[in-house]
């Protein structure tokens, strides 16, 4: 039995959707908040389970009988450490076999604020004792993409990250990764670094918008301060405009850049193009 954390967040309907390739829903169980929110996944024939970071007692229903665990990191900034602490606590308790928790790229290392809570559970993790593998994510390509309708109105795409690379991929290829890892034997104890094959500047994804939209659009780098202003200033909440300025910043400085293409060798393809990202925002758009 495989049990996916956050089920039906972006990340973990995809890791649901590749695991489904290959193992019968009746060995999946997606463990979510609010189970109403998951019904499509139900009629896919996995089993829903109530499981709230916040209340450790469904935890422990959750994860009964499970032989892997997927850790999806929570996405509730400043609580994560003590929420993941619970999760851990109740996958010892239930004797799991193998807990993979979707981390940070280089979160040993990194220089973006958001590793702070990601070595602080890796640490939780280590003194554990239970079998567990990483998966270190870099940065999803939807992050940019998100913003490629904002830059076209403003023909200016704004950021912080000066000429930092970065080496993102798609949300379903880190999502494969997590399935082909807990789908194969002997991943306790290792560690991956998972980042896109190729890498960009914000000033070349800038210039690949230009090219495909036919709009001129300019790279504008900004400090870290006035770049979280101007993400407040168009609507942000201050936490996520704070998050974002901070990455950029950290990708100046290579938090976001990794070349040794572990995840499209985990997963037996290459990695989704940065021009693919932006020709599917523009599609949408």
């Amino acid at each position: 039995m495989i049990i996916i954390t956050g089920a039906t967040g972006q990340l973990g309907r995809l890791v649901i959707t590749e695991l489904l390739k290959t193992h019968p829903a009746s060995e999946l169980v997606a463990a979510v908040r609010n189970p109403e929110k998951a019904q499509d996944l139900a009629a896919l024939g996995v089993t829903l389970r109530q499981a709230d970071y916040n209340l450790p007692a469904t935890l422990d229903t959750a994860f009964h009988g499970a032989e892997k665990v997927l850790l999806i990191s929570s996405n509730e900034l400043g609580r994560r450490v003590e929420q993941h602490r619970e999760v851990i606590a109740a996958a010892k308790r239930a004797d799991v076999k193998l807990l993979a928790y979707t981390s940070l790229l280089h979160a040993d290392t990194s220089p973006l604020g958001l590793g702070v809570e990601h070595r602080a559970t890796e640490a939780l993790l280590a003194q554990s004792g239970l079998p567990v593998v990483l998966l270190r994510n870099g940065w999803y390509s939807e992050n940019y993409a998100a913003g490629i309708p904002a830059a076209l109105a403003h023909q200016t795409l704004a950021g912080s990250a000066g000429a930092g690379k970065i080496a993102s991929a798609s949300r379903a290829d880190y999502a494969a990764a997590a399935a082909a890892v807990l789908t194969a034997a002997h991943q306790a104890g290792r560690v991956y670094e998972l980042a896109g094959d190729d890498a960009y500047t914000l000033t070349e994804l800038a210039a690949e918008i230009s090219r495909q939209s036919g709009t001129k659009v300019n790279y504008l780098d900004l400090p870290r301060a006035d770049y979280q202003a101007l993400l407040q200033q168009a609507g942000l909440p201050e936490p996520i405009a704070a998050l974002l300025a901070d990455s950029d910043s950290g990708a100046a400085k290579g938090g976001l850049f990794d070349s040794g293409r572990q995840l499209s060798a985990l997963i037996g393809r290459p990695t989704q193009p940065i021009s693919q990202a932006v020709a599917a925002a523009l599609s949408a758009g």
